[in-house]
């Protein structure tokens, strides 16, 4: 696939965006702790900043149906990433990660759904380039995720999952962490720590959604150096947006339904651009399909956009509502997520 995009850019961007990500991830073994409102909101306002320069440069550099491939990638691969950051949530307390060791936790998590979107990104451009068929595939897939997404019991990520419970079975763990460390002694005896079985469940979890995020990109654009840049800038400042947050995230109750809806969508567009595309002989005799609507690149940022807004302000209305019916205050931060649990792990400097 060629790219209108100079290579001295895509290049330099790579190394930039890897150079930041290793930058990010020596602060935190440095110094392991919980983000402050103040420290949460300046590095995801850094990081929108960072993604919204990139998509100037591209549309600069490249052409305007780049630059707005890349928003909308970029925005429809936040809104997932948000989703999946719900469940680390959910991990992250039902394993009760000690406060000051989430980050160095989420952050892993981070690096692993990288690792993992970017194989998936390099298998789905090679199917794409000879097999255009695949797009029906991918377009169902995403249809019958967004149901799965709404369906009554359909977010449910509760209990172990069978990975988890097969490493408990054969791998001697210990209930007690020691610090951020994967390995501990116990009487003499070397033991996993709960922090390795959370890094289990972090990278299962990512790999389920990057079966849903690939494909949805995929419907936006076919750039694999685009699909992965915007996975990027969707997963950086991704953990201080989990400490921005707080106990909100877990209110935003129709988010879910925005993120279904955004996959629907996606779903019918690949669909209809599989059959722009038609080479299967029993789909209108091998021919493309001329009177399926074609949806444009700025129709799907609207789309997006509008799915996300809502479903954000419906949330918060919600949410607003039920705490002064209970006469409490909606809190925004990282004090409602701060585990009461850190005094399980030693003192370790």
């Amino acid at each position: 696939m060629t790219s209108v995009l100079p290579l001295w850019f895509e290049i330099g961007s790579m190394i930039l965006l890897v150079g930041i990500l290793i930058v990010d991830l020596l602060l935190i073994v440095r110094r392991p702790h919980v983000p402050s409102m103040r420290e949460a909101s300046l590095w995801v306002g850094f990081y929108v900043l960072l993604a919204l320069v990139f998509a100037g440069a591209i549309f600069l550099l490249g052409d305007v149906q780049h630059g707005s491939e890349f928003l909308a990638g970029w925005l429809t691969e936040y809104s997932l990433s948000i989703d999946n950051l719900f469940v680390f949530v959910l991990i992250l307390a039902s394993f009760k990660v000690p406060s000051a060791y989430q980050q160095r936790a989420l952050m892993i998590g981070i690096v692993l759904a990288l690792i993992f979107r970017g194989l998936f990104i390099l298998a789905g451009a090679a199917l794409i380039e000879r097999f255009i068929w695949i797009f029906f595939i991918f377009g169902a897939w995403l249809i019958w995720t967004a149901w799965q997404q709404v369906k009554p019991g359909g977010d449910d990520h509760g209990g172990d999952s069978w990975i988890i419970r097969q490493a408990k079975k054969v791998m001697p763990i210990t209930d007690h962490y020691d610090g951020g460390k994967m390995r501990t002694t116990v009487d003499g005896k070397r033991m996993w720590t709960p922090f390795f079985l959370v890094l289990i469940s972090l990278g299962t979890t990512d790999l389920l959604f990057a079966l849903d995020s690939i494909p949805a990109i995929f419907g936006i654009t076919q750039s694999p150096f685009i699909v992965f840049t915007a996975n990027v800038f969707a997963l950086m400042g991704l953990r201080q947006l989990y400490f921005l947050l707080g106990g909100l995230l877990e209110r935003l109750e129709y988010l879910k339904y925005g993120i279904a809806f955004i996959l629907a969508f996606i779903g019918v567009k690949l669909v209809f651009h599989a059959l722009h595309e038609n080479e299967l002989p029993f789909i209108n005799g091998g021919e493309p399909v001329a009177w399926v609507p074609d949806i444009s690149t700025w129709m799907s940022l609207g789309v997006i956009l509008g799915a996300m807004i809502v479903a954000t302000v419906a949330s918060v209305i919600k949410a607003k509502k039920v705490a002064a019916a209970h006469g409490e205050t909606l809190h925004f931060g990282a004090a409602e997520i701060a585990s009461d649990t850190a005094t399980d792990a030693p003192d370790t400097k």
